[in-house]
């Protein structure tokens, strides 16, 4: 991955993100890349809430030939330069940005694209949500919408995937570790299981400090045998010396340029 002052460069698609209030980060790469998606239906809706500047939804476009991908945003640039860089893609026959606050989202929305169809639930939902709730105000505006969990709770984030989520689909998101047990307690109150976790710290030594978390709805059991009994993991980003692991380096493979 190669960064100017307003572009990421990946190696099938590239991130403008002059108008996004939170830029290109790790926690994006991060879900992007370890999110399970049905690689093999040849229909996949899946739904990215908070899309920002895109960059988890092309990231799925790229891993998913077959996926359908909405990238929903409440800021209007955020929004827009979504749109911008899904077009501007390999994908954007199968990229939708909407501007819209995923609470007032139904199952039936339409999206009026030719793509999506009307009634949709989603097979895949992902998000990289706000996580702060007591931080003091930023800058902007639009840096707080991204940020703090006041326009974005996570209680909402819950009920939101749960409702919008086909019975046998995924909801994934990545998280600070210190927030993750009231966060699948909260889940398991909206009738979302958990089925896997990843605890992700920077180096070895380290404390965990990120966790991706991958849940199903609880009712319905399809995707739970497909997945089997419940698993955990954890890997490193970097080494003792602050070179990438292994891990991380075969897991963004298919996304950063070499260097």
């Amino acid at each position: 991955m190669t960064t100017g002052k307003s572009v990421f460069h990946f190696k099938h698609f590239s991130v403008c993100q002059d108008r996004c209030a939170m830029r290109v980060g790790t926690d994006g790469v991060l879900l992007g890349a370890l999110a399970m998606l049905n690689v093999q239906c040849s229909m996949n809706n899946v739904l990215d809430i908070g899309t920002g500047t895109g960059l988890i939804a092309l990231m799925v476009a790229q891993r998913n030939p077959h996926a359908r991908i909405v990238g929903i945003d409440i800021d209007p640039d955020a929004a827009a330069q979504a749109a911008d860089n899904f077009a501007a893609s390999p994908w954007g026959d199968r990229l939708t940005a909407v501007c819209a606050d995923i609470n007032g989202v139904k199952p039936d929305l339409d999206l009026d694209s030719g793509i999506m169809p009307v009634n949709v639930q989603f097979d895949n939902i992902l998000c990289n949500p706000p996580f702060y709730a007591n931080s003091p105000a930023a800058a902007t505006s639009a840096r707080d919408t991204a940020r703090r969990t006041d326009t974005l709770s996570h209680e909402q984030l819950a009920e939101c995937a749960s409702r919008l989520l086909a019975d046998d689909g995924l909801f994934e998101v990545i998280l600070p570790y210190d927030v993750a047990s009231d966060f699948i307690h909260l889940c398991w109150l909206h009738d979302l299981h958990l089925v896997r976790r990843i605890d992700i710290r920077t180096k070895p030594a380290k404390p965990f400090t990120r966790v991706v978390l991958i849940f199903a709805k609880a009712a319905h059991q399809t995707a739970l045998r497909t997945l089997g009994c419940y698993t955990d993991s954890q890997f490193s980003i970097l080494t003792a010396d602050s070179s990438p692991s292994d891990e991380y380096r075969a897991l963004t493979a298919d996304f950063y340029l070499d260097k």
